[in-house]
């Protein structure tokens, strides 16, 4: 501790910090007087300052941290060991099925009854993880934009996404073919639940949450988050992006889930480009504690971005319309904005599926009728139907299987889904532990006890006292 810390005094870095947190949060409610109830100044300057959220503020079903496996470093005699045995080992390739979700539900809370079997794909086939990604969970409104942080409403999809997909057993036929039907009766309580949340993150209205089947969780390891605000004054969150990171066995992910700028007048997508490489750009993981893990997106092998990315189709209201009602998908793919994008401008290299359905964007409030197609509805901006909604991926190691909409009437916008064949690697015999279910504590004493025998085989004497006074 500085001198002048002792002596009870103010260190200049936290009193500039602190004038600085009052001067742009005086700044903001001067031009937004309403916010001035619901604005925290550090929060304020946190986010005009761009600094990045805390990589293990994240809610997850399981009882660990995103960052436990890289706090797990001993050291003696400088000796860093962060694994055990791992470089010398040969690695197999496994493949997963993964599914991925997107979903802009306006600002609507889910109610009690809605169903999410059709959009998780429940009943006609069986994944092994599940990507959601939604936006616009809260109205986009000041108190959600500027005041402090709620997840009452990201809890109660968490919850409805935990229900749906622990409903259904699988079974396999007597041609391998996985089976899916409802649990029986009792069966949900008296067995552990199949699937669990590893990680899930709220920023404003773009939520993202991952699950993964519980007999994977033992190899799940390394998640963390990154939050980039592109919103209002180009730093808060009602535009921008939630990405999560984790690793199954050897094998990096990164899920990108994105609300970028709407708008669809000429120019509007250049403000979706920027957005595009903002994210790109500001996106950060932590390396690890020695473990030289993957910061940035690209730096993962296995990448996807999902979300309403609100690209637009170049062609007048009037023709997009008619080509719509002809299913002339062809035709308007080859004005869409983000197939162009993807073709050596802020997309390029991105990969994405046939699109063989109707535009996802903009339709009437439990309706199927796209929005401006009623006559005589005074005062109505123009929204031409778009494919806002969308799942790309980069890279190599994935074969998308599936990707469609679905025909909820929730929101304005019809949630997409898709499914992928992911490789992933594997040290060689290690799922033969794949069905033994570990807590995290027993994972932890299994490896004291390795190291214990590492340290003891060295030096008994002192490597014993060693680990008495890890203990």
């Amino acid at each position: 501790m500085q001198e002048s810390q002792l002596k009870g005094e103010v260190p200049l870095s936290l009193s500039l910090s602190h004038s600085l947190s009052l001067s742009l949060s005086a700044c903001i409610t001067d031009y937004y007087p309403c916010f001035s109830q619901v604005m925290r100044p550090r929060m304020v300057a946190n986010k005009l300052l761009r600094k990045p959220v805390n990589s293990t503020s994240f809610v997850s079903g399981y009882s660990f941290s995103g960052e436990l496996h890289d706090q797990i470093k001993l050291n003696f005699d400088g000796l860093s060991i962060s694994k055990i045995g791992l470089d010398d080992q040969q690695k197999e390739t496994h493949k997963f099925k993964l599914f991925a979700g997107t979903w802009n539900v306006a600002g609507i809370s889910p109610p009690e009854d809605l169903s999410l079997e059709d959009w998780l794909d429940i009943k006609s086939s069986s994944y092994d993880i599940y990507v959601l990604g939604f936006q616009e969970i809260v109205p986009l409104s000041a108190k959600n934009i500027f005041g402090p942080e709620t997840n009452r409403i990201s809890m109660k999809w968490n919850s409805l996404t935990r229900t749906t997909l622990n409903k259904y057993s699988m079974t396999k036929s007597k041609d391998d073919k996985p089976k899916v039907h409802p649990m029986k009766g009792g069966e949900e309580n008296c067995s552990r639940e199949r699937f669990g949340c590893i990680i899930s993150k709220q920023m404003v209205g773009i939520f993202v949450s991952v699950w993964v089947r519980d007999e994977l969780q033992p190899f799940i390891h390394h998640q963390s988050v990154s939050c980039v605000g592109c919103g209002i004054m180009g730093c808060f969150g009602n535009k921008g992006s939630v990405s999560v990171r984790f690793s199954l066995h050897e094998t990096s992910f990164c899920i990108i889930c994105c609300h970028l700028a709407s708008g669809g007048k000429e120019g509007d997508e250049m403000h979706r480009n920027s957005n595009t490489a903002e994210i790109f750009s500001r996106t950060r993981f932590p390396a690890g504690a020695s473990l030289n893990l993957p910061q940035k997106i690209y730096d993962h092998e296995r990448i996807i971005l999902l979300g309403d990315l609100n690209y637009r189709i170049n062609l007048p209201d009037e023709e997009t319309r008619m080509l719509v009602m002809q299913k002339e998908w062809e035709i308007l793919l080859e004005k869409d904005q983000l197939k162009g994008e993807m073709e050596g401008g802020a997309f390029g290299g991105w990969q994405e599926g046939a699109i063989s359905f109707s535009p996802t964007y903009k339709y009437y409030p439990n309706s199927d009728e796209y929005y401006g197609s009623v006559l005589g509805r005074k005062g109505e901006k123009k929204r031409s139907p778009a494919w806002c909604d969308r799942i790309i991926w980069y890279g190599s190691g994935m074969k998308q299987t599936m990707y469609s909409r679905c025909e909820s009437k929730l929101s304005d916008h019809r949630p997409v889904h898709s499914g992928f064949n992911v490789e992933v690697e594997a040290v060689i015999n290690s799922t033969s532990e794949i069905s033994e279910r570990l807590s995290m504590p027993e994972r932890i004493n299994r490896i004291s006890s390795k190291l214990k025998e590492l340290l003891l085989a060295n030096d008994k004497e002192d490597n014993a006292s060693f680990y008495e006074h890890l203990s």
